[in-house]
């Protein structure tokens, strides 16, 4: 799992969250509390995004030297790679609101079971179980 996928309340500064006793699963303080997280990752990467922009603008410059504008265009290509896969982390991170939104979030897409409160502070974007997950890697791995 990438680095950037590995998010969770902590990450934030947001407190991980409490369940008080005979809670019922994903009641409304903890969809606000997983809605808290999702928002502030999400205002994480598009700050990402514009450091990036300005970065780019900033230190776009021809080089005489083909050495140090190949260096250049290589750190820009890498910037532009990372950029690109958080803009696909962005993408996930509205799914999951639309989600909470919809109070879907937090069960399982393909047999229906509740995720956990552990795993979504641990992945916030998670859509299978643990159960699910694992059967999905092993028939990735089957199928190369």
């Amino acid at each position: 799992m990438a680095e950037t996928e590995q998010q969770g309340a902590k990450a934030f500064g947001i407190a991980p969250y409490g369940p008080e006793k005979d809670e019922e699963y994903m009641n409304p303080r903890q969809e606000e509390h997983f809605r808290q997280i999702l928002l502030a990752w999400k205002r994480s990467l598009m700050e990402e995004v514009d450091r990036t922009l300005h970065h780019m603008q900033d230190d776009a410059t021809n080089f005489p030297d083909p050495n140090d504008r190949a260096t250049q265009e290589s750190e820009f290509s890498l910037e532009l790679r990372t950029r690109d896969r958080e803009r696909k982390l962005i993408k996930k991170i509205d799914e999951a609101l639309k989600r909470l939104e919809d109070h879907e979030y937090g069960y399982c897409e393909a047999c229906g079971i509740e995720i956990g409160v552990r795993r979504l502070e641990a992945r916030p974007t998670a859509t299978l179980c643990i159960d699910c997950k694992t059967l999905d890697e092993i028939r990735e791995r089957q199928h190369g």
